[in-house]
């Protein structure tokens, strides 16, 4: 509880309760409304801490999972805020321009990925120095412009788990393209938008810089901790095998000791069994030698 109480203060502190003007309100937001005050909508932070936490369970799932969430934020106040969030912990972001069909298209998007780190490994490697000074100069503003609108996604190599949206009305084409693929989405919703279109709405201020840091930075906090929660699991699993495979390699080595062991026990009981079986008919030999002697020559004869 707490936890909860500082948390909703550091909220109001930044603003996040700051609504849209009354008369640019969407109704659906009404159970997320506490009042409003000279004309302004303010947000209920009890629902924001809920939602909040809640959708910060969902993310966690995801990242312990391994999947991608994509950071989506091309507003001007939102821009960096998102971009170094995402960096830390190693997720897609699009904070210059969302490219339509950058999911629904994603095999050509990829390809775009591809010529883009093509060219960057020209320009590195050096095989483009056999080009003119024009065609580099041209390679390189290529290159920077597809880095702009490309660079967030370079590393990924398939569709995303999840989309973390700032402003879904700002960001309505990449939130219509995540429902169409059926990608778990979370946005801040402001008093103006349709808390509806996303499985995880929060409440909140998503024009303000504060806001959409605290916000944000609490949800990359959350992921951090669930990719970490992973790599503590994969660990245990890379010690947990080499222990029980070591135990297991002594038993199997104990077990076939003690086979060799038995084999050779049971060799040597039957070549003494043939020793004894051969005094035995050194022994008998008034039993049995008489019947072979006939079938061998009659060699026994003058004895």
């Amino acid at each position: 509880m707490e936890q909860n109480t500082s948390l909703q203060q550091q909220l109001l502190e930044a603003g996040v309760h700051f609504g849209h003007l009354r008369k640019k309100w969407n109704p659906k937001m009404l159970p997320y409304i506490f009042a409003e005050k000279k004309g302004i909508h303010i947000i209920d932070l009890n629902k924001t801490v809920d939602c909040l936490q809640e959708a910060s369970a969902a993310l966690k799932q995801i990242a312990k999972s391994g999947k991608k969430i994509m950071f989506v934020a091309t507003k001007k106040q939102a821009k960096e805020i998102v971009n170094e969030c995402a960096r830390r912990v190693n997720m897609p972001f699009a904070t210059e321009r969302w490219l339509g069909g950058m999911l629904t298209n994603f095999n050509t998007v990829r390809k775009s990925v591809k010529k883009m780190q093509s060219i960057e490994k020209m320009l590195s490697d050096g095989s483009a120095e056999s080009l003119t000074k024009k065609e580099r100069l041209t390679l390189s503003r290529d290159k920077e412009k597809m880095e702009k609108v490309l660079g967030g996604i370079a590393q990924l190599g398939r569709l995303p788990a999840a989309l973390f949206l700032v402003d879904i009305g700002h960001e309505h084409i990449a939130l219509a393209e995540a429902k169409r693929l059926g990608i778990t989405t979370f946005g801040m919703v402001d008093t103006n938008s349709d808390p509806n279109k996303v499985d995880y709405a929060i409440p909140a201020n998503d024009d303000a810089t504060k806001s959409i840091a605290i916000i944000t930075n609490y949800v990359t906090a959350v992921i951090a901790e669930g990719l970490a929660e992973r790599q503590a699991a994969k660990d245990e699993e890379t010690n947990l095998p080499s222990e029980e495979t070591d135990n297991e390699a002594e038993k199997r080595a104990a077990r076939l000791q003690a086979e060799a062991e038995a084999e050779g026990g049971r060799r040597r009981g039957g070549s003494g069994g043939n020793n004894e079986g051969s005094k035995v008919r050194g022994g008998i030999t008034k039993r049995r030698v008489p019947s072979r002697r006939p079938a061998g020559g009659g060699g026994g004869g003058p004895r």
